[in-house]
């Protein structure tokens, strides 16, 4: 599969401001850039630092008055779909040191409070059948509505409603809570509906990690994975030392082939 993405950024800035962009699509065995291009129009220069666990980067800017980020990419997908319910899990004692954190509840990934639900809900289930019946769950009990803002994972499991990050979060701390190592992962996914920067879940199986959207509107085998993080403090696409306005966004994402 290829995609061509494009994104556009235009943020007002009462007062300067440091910025950390987190946009370009991350070059890795799955997922090959034909081409890319950032532009930051500044009269600062930008400096590239590396993403999270090594994977993507971020790209520090300093805004004055206006910032404006024009990003484009092509991007090609050789990711297979997977049957994960049949996928084994991983005793916690048995995890690479690599995958702990990550079993670990984190500021909106609460997962050592929902440990009983868990237990009780999905007895008998473990690895990749847990995370399906867990992705499932999240799935058939949300609204995709804003919900209130209010935290994570625990505030989306009384809402029963939230987007993208929201359904990642809850998604994430059920898996921990599930003794499955599981993580936030910023992408682009066409489909997408309405078009924007995506979030969606990563779970540890067999030995590797495997994409999951709980929103259903993702494939794994479609998406651009951007960066990864414990929750969405680590994947988001713009973090702003400051205040700013947001005048313009677009996110364009299309199949090629």
């Amino acid at each position: 599969m290829r995609l061509s993405i494009e994104a556009f950024l235009d943020y007002g800035f009462p007062a300067p401001a440091d910025v950390l962009l987190q946009i370009e699509v991350a070059a890795q065995p799955d997922q090959r850039l034909e081409a890319q291009s950032l532009i930051v129009e500044s009269d600062h220069p930008i400096r590239a630092v590396i993403g999270e666990e090594g994977v993507g980067q971020r790209c520090w800017a300093r805004a004055e008055r206006r910032l404006v980020v024009r990003y484009a990419a092509t991007v090609t997908i050789d990711r297979p779909l997977l049957q994960l319910d049949l996928l084994p899990g991983t005793p916690a004692a048995l995890l690479p040191p690599a995958t702990i954190p990550y079993l670990l509840p984190s500021r909106y990934c609460e997962s050592d409070r929902l440990d009983h639900f868990v237990r009780r809900t999905f007895a008998g289930l473990s690895g990749g059948a847990m995370a399906t019946a867990l992705a499932e769950w999240v799935h058939d009990n949300l609204d995709y509505a804003p919900a209130p803002p209010g935290g994570g994972a625990l505030h989306t499991f009384a809402e029963r409603r939230g987007v993208c990050r929201d359904y990642a979060h809850l998604l994430v701390a059920l898996a921990r809570a599930a003794e499955i190592p599981a993580r936030c992962a910023s992408v682009y996914a066409p489909g997408v509906d309405p078009p924007d920067f995506h979030a969606v879940a990563e779970v540890w199986l067999d030995g590797s990690w495997h994409l999951l959207d709980a929103t259903g509107m993702a494939r794994p085998d479609e998406i651009a994975r951007v960066g990864i993080g414990r929750d969405a403090t680590d994947i988001a696409f713009m973090t702003i030392f400051g205040t700013a306005n947001l005048w313009a966004q677009e996110v364009r994402v299309n199949r090629l082939t």
